[in-house]
């Protein structure tokens, strides 16, 4: 039988606070923070956002960064998160261990804003700080120096497929733990793209409601440190969970849209259970990707009704929360589903009122206390690129 690979850490940081305990907290509370975006420079502030409430300087100095060192608002965010998973699981030697980052604003933010001045050779060290694998680097150079370091960049399944990637390495002998996330800050060209897809919801999002708008933007970061149970038992962590399965499929049936037979989500969702060794029956909440647009949420739900029948377990959206932080919602919907896990809790999918004619599910209308043993999460990204990961209680081997 193969080695339990199990969560030792975790950490997070988005528009509902910074950290486990204050997301926990706005779970519980059906607190969410979407609103008028305050340090994204737009002229579409009628656009409300899942913003970090955090400036840059202030994450800054909770990290203990000097003014002067460059670095951009997407690995802040990182950096935050990884800060809080490697003090929850004790992890202190890099050895042999991989760091895997889901993202694609990258430092997007501050060289569209000083663009125009690199011309005339203003702000050129954000040049530099402009790719993707740039930021992942920075993040990996604050903390250790890790034996495996790369950039994955998905859509909206970056940090979910993160997650899939540093299992397999683990599986495949090549390292012992992974770091495993993702980070997405709001940038320009983020928020005029969605708009221009005409999806973004001028009012808080309402995931698989008849009446949806379409989705909120979000912002944050989230990390998990995984390893194989051996390792984790040797170094006396302490084990929060179990990753107990995944998939990662491709339906390339559009640019941006899901095909008419929801094949991608559907054989995401068959295939983690498959990779489980876990029936339909054993899933006791769903986390689902539930954007809050029509596309996604119709066949979202014609994924699940194709896997688990008439038995769909509940199910929640919990964007109505914290908005789509995309290519970080992987990992941050991990922490989430994670803790209610811990927890024992469902949290609610806010503001949903009627369901969607097409297939009537209805999702958790309000945070439900419920034992659970084994929760999954969908991650749905462009292209038909889908992820699904199932996480169990810790049972002791």
């Amino acid at each position: 039988m193969a080695e339990k690979i199990v969560v030792t850490g975790y950490g997070i940081i988005s528009s509902l606070g910074i950290g486990v305990d204050k997301t926990k907290e706005a779970l519980l509370k059906e607190e969410r923070f979407i609103g008028k975006v305050l340090h994204l420079q737009t002229e579409h502030t009628d656009i409300p956002c899942g913003e970090v409430k955090e400036s840059d300087d202030e994450l800054r100095r909770h990290l203990g960064i000097n003014s002067d060192y460059i670095v951009t608002r997407t690995p802040l965010l990182a950096m935050t998160a990884l800060k809080e998973a490697l003090q929850t699981s004790g992890i202190t030697d890099s050895t042999n261990t991989a760091f895997i980052n889901g993202t694609t604003v990258g430092g997007m933010e501050k060289s569209e804003l000083y663009y125009n001045e690199f011309f005339n050779g203003k702000h050129t060290e954000y040049i530099t700080a402009h790719d993707c694998g740039a930021g992942t680097e920075q993040v990996g150079q604050l903390f250790g120096h890790f034996s495996f370091m790369t950039t994955i960049s998905t859509a909206c399944s970056s940090a979910a497929n993160s997650i899939i990637l540093g299992a397999d390495l683990i599986k495949a002998g090549k390292v012992d733990a992974a770091i495993v996330g993702g980070t997405e800050s709001l940038s320009k060209f983020h928020l005029n793209g969605f708009n221009s897809l005409m999806i973004l919801e001028h009012e808080a999002c309402r995931p698989f409601d008849k009446n949806n708008q379409g989705l909120n933007l979000g912002e944050g970061a989230a990390f998990l440190v995984i390893e194989k149970e051996s390792n984790a038992k040797k170094r006396g962590a302490h084990i929060l969970c179990e990753l107990a399965g995944y998939a990662n499929t491709c339906d390339a049936f559009h640019q941006t849209a899901t095909s008419a037979e929801s094949t991608g989500a559907y054989l995401a969702m068959s295939k983690a259970l498959q990779n489980a060794g876990l029936k339909t029956s054993d899933i006791d909440y769903i986390n689902a990707h539930g954007t809050g647009t029509e596309d996604n949420d119709i066949h979202e739900s014609i994924a699940l009704k194709k896997v688990f029948g008439e038995n769909i377990p509940p199910f929640s959206s919990t964007k109505s929360y914290t908005g789509h932080t995309t290519s970080a919602a992987g990992a941050v919907e991990s922490v989430i589903s994670i803790i209610a896990l811990l927890n024992n809790f469902m949290p609610a999918n806010i503001g949903f009122s009627e369901p969607i004619d097409a297939t009537g599910l209805k999702p958790i209308t309000h945070t439900t206390k419920k034992q659970l043993n084994t929760i999954m999460t969908n991650s749905f990204g462009f292209g038909g690129n889908d992820s699904s990961c199932i996480f169990s209680k810790y049972q002791v081997s």
